[in-house]
Formats: C-alpha cells, sequence, structure tokens
C-alpha cells in the first residue's frame, strides 16, 4: 500500500475526452499502420484498446463515442471497398454486431473498473487527508518494514520528511528506547508485521529523534492487510506525551502530598474539621470523634453548631465575619459540647479556605483539647500561690523564732547576773525559778520543731501504751495551771468519773492537750476562763478545750492548723509562739487515727477545739509497778565528756561532778582517744559532730582497745531522727540522748549504768 503515491490519470472532463479521442485517432493508426500485413481482415482489431481507454479516461459515454467514431472510421478506412461506408451484406451486419456487443462488454467492464477506482482513489483521499488532519503521528510501512508513508506530525515529530524517509527502515526513521535503562526498545510495529496483533509500548518509552533529542512517546501499531487477508504492511501512530508525563507527575505529587495530608489529618491528636461558610461541617478526623464523640457520619453534612453551645452561638457569626475578611484565628480559647452533653475547653486555630480565584469558599479548624492542660494552669497557679504564701509564712515564722528564741534569753541573762551579785536566798531562788522557766521555754520551742520535722518525714516513733485519758488530761491541766494563774485566768477541768481508757503515747497526747491549753492562755486575757474536758461518746473519746479569749474568724477555722499559721487580732498584747503548735496538734492527733476541729463564733467570742480520739472498751491489764522512779547512785564513776562546746562540757562537768562522780573533758575526737586512755571511764558522754574526728569514729576505736569494750558509751547530740540513732548503734554506742538532755533522764541513766544488776542501755 502506498497511502502517498498519487494518480497519473487526469483529473479533469475536458482533459479526458481529449484522451479518449487522441487513444481512438492512435487506434486507427496503428491499424493504419499494421494495413500492409492485415490488408481487409481484423479492422476492428486495435478499436477495442481505444475503446477501453476512452472508459477508463472518461467514462462510458466516451466509450461509446469512441466506439461508434472508430467503426466508422475502420469501415470507412478498412472494409473494402475501402473509402465508404458499407454495411450491405449480412457478413457486414453479423461484423457491426460483433464488434458493437464486444465493445459493449468492454464499456461495461471499463466502467465498472472506472468507477472501482474512483471510489478507491476516493478512500485515499479521505485516508490522505484523515491521516494529515488527525493530531497524532503516523508512519506507514509495506511488508519488509520501509517507511512507505509519514503524515506532517510525524514529520514534524521524527525530523524525517516524507520523501527522505520513504524506503528507509522503520528503525532508523522511529528510534526508542527505555527511558530507565537506557535499552533498545523493540517496535510494536515490527510485532504487528510478525505476529499480525495490534500492540502498543510500555511505559517510559523514549523517542529520539532526527536531531538527537528525546521526546517521551506513546505508541500503537495494528497490521494493513490486503483483500486476501494477508499482512502487506502495518501502520503506526504515535504521540508526544511530555505534558501528560509533566501532568502524570504533578498529579502523581499531588495526589502524594494529598495521602500525606490525609494520613497526617488522621493520625493527628487534634480535632481536624472543615465547613463551609454557611456552617455545614465537610470533614472530620478521627481526633474529632474522639473529643467531641460523634462519628464522621454523623457530623458530615450537619451544622457546626452541632458541637457549639447555645450560649455560644454567637462565636460562631464572628469567625465568620473574620474569616470572610480572610483573618486566621488563633488559639481561641472556648467551650464546646460533646456529644453526651458534657463540655470540653478546647483552643481553635481557623483557617479560611480559599478557591483557585482567591475567594474564602470555608474554613479548616484545628481544636485542642485543654481541660488538662487548663486544670494544670489552675494547679500550678494555686500552687504558686501556696508557695508564695508558704514563703510568706515561713519568713513570718523565721522574724517569730528569732522573736521567740530572743524572749527567754534576755530573762536568762538577766537571772545569770543576778546568781552572780544577789546573796540574797530569795532573789537568788526567784532567778532560778526564772532560768527554769525560760530553759524550759526554750526547750518546749526546739521539741516543737524537731516533732513536725520528724513526721513530717516520717521519723516519729509512736511508743503506744494503755492509758487513762482522763488521767493524762489532768496532767496537762495541772503543767498549765501556774501559768494560768499568773495571768488570773480561770481554768476549768471536767473529767469521767469512770476510767476512759484509750490506747496511745502519753506523752504525745499530753504534748497535743498541753499545747491546746497553752494556746488558749495565749489568746485569753487575764480575768478570761479556759476549760478542758473529757468524756466518752459512742466509740470515741472526746477532748474539749474551750476558752473565752479572742475567736477565730470564720473564714481562718480551716487554716488555723496550717504550719506557721498565726492570727492577727490587733491585739496590744503580742501572744507569741511559732504558729507550729496547732499544726503539729494536728499532726499528733492524726498519727493516732483521730481528729481535730476548731469552733468559733467568731472574734471576740472564744474559741473551741475538739480533739476525737478511738476508745477502748475494756480496761488493760497492768503488770508490776509502772513508776520506775530515779534510781539513786549505787557507785562513784569515772565519766568522760565529750564536746566541741566548751562551756556545755565544762557546765555538765560541774553538775556530774556535784554529785561525787570522777569527770574528765575532751573537745575534739583524738583529744577524747587521748583522755579515754588514760581515764578508762565507767561511761563516755560523746558528742557526734567533733573536729578532727567525729563520735561515731571516736566510738569504733575505743571499741578496738581491750578494756572499751566495758566501756559504757552514750551518744549526746543534736541529731535525733530514727536514722541517727540506727547508725549510732551500728557504730557502738549503748545509747542516744538528745539535746537538750533532761538532767533528770540523765542521772536516772547514771543511776542504772552504776547499779550493778542493771545491763540495759539507753534508747
Amino acid at each position: 500500500m502506498s497511502i502517498g503515491r498519487k494518480s497519473i490519470w487526469p483529473r479533469r472532463p475536458a482533459a479526458a475526452w481529449i484522451s479518449a479521442l487522441f487513444a481512438l485517432a492512435a487506434a486507427i493508426a496503428l491499424r493504419w499502420l499494421l494495413d500492409p500485413v492485415l490488408a481487409d481482415s481484423l479492422p476492428f482489431v486495435t478499436l477495442f484498446g481505444a475503446v477501453a481507454a476512452a472508459v477508463w479516461l472518461a467514462g462510458d459515454m466516451a466509450g461509446i463515442v469512441v466506439a461508434l467514431g472508430g467503426y466508422a472510421a475502420a469501415n470507412y478506412l478498412f472494409i473494402p471497398p475501402r473509402g465508404g461506408l458499407q454495411l450491405a451484406t449480412s457478413e457486414q451486419v453479423i461484423g457491426l454486431v460483433a464488434y458493437l456487443f464486444t465493445c459493449a462488454i468492454i464499456i461495461a467492464l471499463g466502467e465498472a473498473m472506472r468507477r472501482a477506482r474512483s471510489k478507491a482513489s476516493t478512500r485515499l483521499d479521505v485516508l490522505r487527508v484523515t491521516l494529515a488532519s488527525i493530531g497524532d503521528a503516523v508512519i506507514t510501512t509495506d511488508v519488509q518494514g520501509r517507511v512507505t508513508y509519514l503524515n506532517s506530525v510525524a514529520e514534524s515529530l521524527t525530523g524525517w520528511q516524507a520523501d527522505r524517509a520513504q524506503g528507509e527502515q522503520l528503525h532508523t526513521v522511529f528510534d526508542i528506547f527505555n527511558e530507565t535503562t537506557g535499552a533498545t526498545v523493540e517496535s510494536p510495529a515490527v510485532r504487528a508485521l510478525r505476529e499480525g496483533v495490534v500492540g502498543g509500548l510500555a511505559n517510559h518509552t523514549v523517542f529520539r529523534r532526527r536531531d538527537g533529542s528525546q521526546v517521551p512517546i506513546d505508541d500503537s501499531a495494528a497490521p494493513i492487510r490486503d483483500e486476501r487477508g494477508e499482512v502487506s504492511g502495518c501502520v503506526l501512530i504515535f504521540r508526544d506525551v511530555t505534558q501528560q508525563r509533566r501532568f502524570a507527575r504533578d498529579r502523581e505529587t499531588q495526589l502524594h502530598a494529598a495521602r500525606t495530608l490525609a494520613a497526617i489529618v488522621d493520625s493527628s491528636e487534634a480535632g481536624i474539621v472543615s465547613k463551609s461558610l454557611d456552617g455545614v461541617i465537610q470533614s472530620w478526623n478521627a481526633a474529632a470523634e474522639r473529643l467531641f464523640g460523634y462519628s464522621a457520619s454523623q457530623a458530615i453534612g450537619k451544622h457546626i453548631s452541632l458541637v457549639i453551645p447555645p450560649e455560644r452561638i454567637h462565636e460562631e457569626d464572628e469567625i465568620v465575619a473574620r474569616l470572610r475578611a480572610g483573618q486566621r484565628i488563633d488559639h481561641l480559647e472556648t467551650e464546646r459540647v460533646r456529644a453526651d452533653g458534657g463540655r470540653v475547653l478546647v483552643s481553635l486555630t481557623i483557617s479560611p479556605i480559599r478557591d483557585d480565584a482567591g475567594n474564602v469558599i470555608g474554613a479548616s479548624k484545628i481544636a485542642r483539647d485543654i481541660t488538662h492542660e487548663k486544670r494544670l494552669e489552675r494547679e500550678l497557679r494555686q500552687l504558686a500561690n501556696d508557695l508564695a504564701a508558704a514563703d510568706r509564712r515561713k519568713n513570718e515564722f523565721l522574724a517569730t523564732l528569732s522573736h521567740e528564741l530572743r524572749g527567754p534569753l534576755a530573762p536568762l541573762a538577766n537571772s545569770l547576773e543576778i546568781t552572780k551579785r544577789a546573796s540574797d536566798a530569795s532573789a537568788l531562788d526567784r532567778a532560778h525559778k526564772t532560768m527554769e522557766r525560760q530553759l524550759a521555754q526554750l526547750v518546749r520551742l526546739v521539741d516543737d520543731l524537731l516533732d513536725l520535722s520528724r513526721i513530717t518525714y516520717d521519723r516519729l516513733e509512736l511508743r503506744r501504751a494503755p492509758a487513762d485519758l482522763a488521767q493524762i488530761v489532768d496532767q496537762a491541766a495541772e503543767t498549765i495551771r501556774p501559768s494560768t494563774e499568773s495571768l488570773g485566768q480561770e481554768l476549768r477541768v471536767a473529767l469521767p468519773e469512770a476510767p476512759l481508757w484509750v490506747d496511745v503515747d502519753p506523752a504525745r497526747i499530753a504534748q497535743v492537750l498541753g499545747n491546746l491549753l497553752n494556746n488558749a492562755s495565749k489568746y485569753t486575757d487575764p480575768g478570761g476562763r479556759i476549760s478542758i474536758a473529757a468524756r466518752r461518746e459512742g466509740d470515741d473519746a472526746v477532748v474539749v478545750v474551750a476558752d473565752s479569749g479572742a475567736g477565730i474568724p470564720p473564714d481562718s477555722l480551716d487554716s488555723v492548723f496550717e504550719i506557721f499559721a498565726r492570727l492577727d487580732h490587733s491585739q496590744q498584747r503580742d501572744p507569741g509562739g511559732l504558729g507550729i503548735g496547732l499544726s503539729l496538734v494536728k499532726r499528733l492527733v492524726e498519727l493516732h487515727g483521730g481528729t481535730v476541729e476548731a469552733r468559733s463564733a467568731g472574734l471576740g467570742k472564744g474559741s473551741e477545739f475538739v480533739v476525737r480520739l478511738p476508745a477502748t472498751l475494756a480496761a488493760p491489764t497492768l503488770v508490776g509497778d509502772a513508776d520506775a522512779g530515779t534510781k539513786a547512785v549505787a557507785r562513784r564513776l569515772r565519766i568522760l565528756i565529750v564536746d566541741d562546746n566548751v562551756d556545755s562540757a565544762e557546765s555538765l562537768a560541774t553538775l556530774l561532778g556535784m554529785e561525787g562522780h570522777e569527770t574528765r573533758t575532751a573537745n575534739d575526737g583524738l583529744a577524747a582517744i587521748e583522755a579515754a586512755e588514760s581515764l578508762q571511764p565507767d561511761v563516755m558522754l560523746l558528742d557526734i559532730g567533733l573536729p578532727r574526728l567525729d563520735g561515731y569514729d571516736v566510738c569504733r576505736r575505743i571499741r578496738g582497745l581491750a578494756w572499751g569494750k566495758h566501756v559504757t558509751i552514750v551518744a549526746v547530740t543534736g541529731w535525733g531522727h530514727g536514722d541517727d540513732r540506727e547508725k549510732s548503734r551500728a557504730a557502738g554506742f549503748d545509747g542516744h540522748l538528745v539535746k537538750p538532755v533532761r538532767y533528770d533522764a540523765l542521772t536516772e541513766l547514771l543511776a542504772s549504768i552504776a547499779s550493778p544488776s542493771s545491763a540495759e542501755s539507753t534508747s
């Protein structure tokens, strides 16, 4: 098939008729030339070709004209008698009929062939125009794979002109290879010629143009079959897909970005919602489902007011107005409603969604649950306030502590001067009692601080024992009575007739009641009333301490038990105290499984403190004599006192010397070892915090000596926690006393050591 080859025959009617007449003339001339040979025979032999040519060139009418005109010419020129038209004999008539019949057959066949050629030519013209006008490149080949036709698009795309390409092998004009590997790729036209099937290229195929440039293409090839169905060539159609490839890559990039964005949105911990400007929800991610309790199917298509509380609907109007203005809304803290009706605090970030023209068509919302953050914020704010208040109370406490410690020091100093100068026995007695009271006050302050610290760090050990609460109440009242009498205060005590048994640490409960009575006395003016009463209420033993004093404001009833809390009543008389007494009371009572409550009708109307402790139902069985008493010293002891505070060591040595003991002092660890080797004492009162060598190492070295194994070594230190006692016991100490040591406790200890039957150590 040669689509590019044009017909050589005339196309215009006049030229066709002239050609037909020329064929007639040629036929007559040829017969004329053959006349010497043919003579009178075969006069029409050359006319049949002329008739056929006339029909082919100009149609059946031209064939008829040439047939008739040729008969007339041949009759005139070649049928005897020549020179005239003869139709007289039957032979001539038969010849005419045979001639006309033959010409009719030739004209019919010629016209049929002419019409077939015309149709084929028309189809070929249509095909040529079609191939020239389509947007794809077209190449046709013959059965040997030689190029027979290129349309204009193929010429432009390959860089080959049609006339230059015709006859070239297809692989020369159509050079293709794999874009990724660079390997040569078989043309689908080869397969179409070889197998007679339609085929196309795989992806990533690149075509190399005649100038060497490369173009990505997509193509297909189909075999061309003749009338018998045999493959006579192939047609190859291909196109430049550069733009499509670019578009595909861009689309893939966009799809990847969209998939990535969708994955981010779906996996985000924040609720992400999109909506139209009229408030209709268009997207709803998984976090939004968790946050608001609605599934995507429940939310999408609904109005955003689905999650907006009724009282906050106005916020949506404000948001839409800002979005229409193209504004972004950052970190709007608000409240939204969940599917179950619960409220959730959220932080909203809202961005406008624009179309290609830049018009705002919707909004994207990111919602974060800030309920936990807000709670933490409130807690941190409260903690900061509490820390600030605690710091303020701490500063007040330090100032108060300084004041309270300095208070006893002045009368102590004055009384000391009195003892130096006075010779009157009554003056000396008053000075001694003053010193005892002020020293007791100092010890009380230090003990309260130590007890509070022990409770705070869970180091306070309760020594529980069955006790009659009425006796503890009575003892506490008798302890405070001298103070109340000196202030002119009335102290009333109400006790039950039957014993009120409790399982407590008697010393600690006495400390609780003493603190409450002391507190009542401090806040009650001279002439006021103070009462303490004990009774049983159900399973509880109840003690009520009441006074007619300054009272407590209603808003301070809960805070009076806080550490360092002190009420300011704007009184002329400062009640004093560190503000830790009631805090210590509360903690000690709670350690016993009880409660304490403050009551007051207001300022100036007195106060009442109610202590409740679990009561026991039956009286305990007491074995032996509970009153150990203070044992008399059975023998004179050699005592070594080791303390880096020289005054403390010397004063204690003097006191023990007055009891008849032999004493010696040392003020550092190495000196203590030297003095011990010289004295070989019965008892060592050994401080822990010593220079040069601490008390633990001194004890260990003494225990390493032969005579040191039998020495009673007692720690006398300011460290009194449970782990401090463990450390001293592990170092080899026999006992542990905390400064300031009560003198009666010390003499009792020495008496037990001096007694031959004693083998107990002090704890």
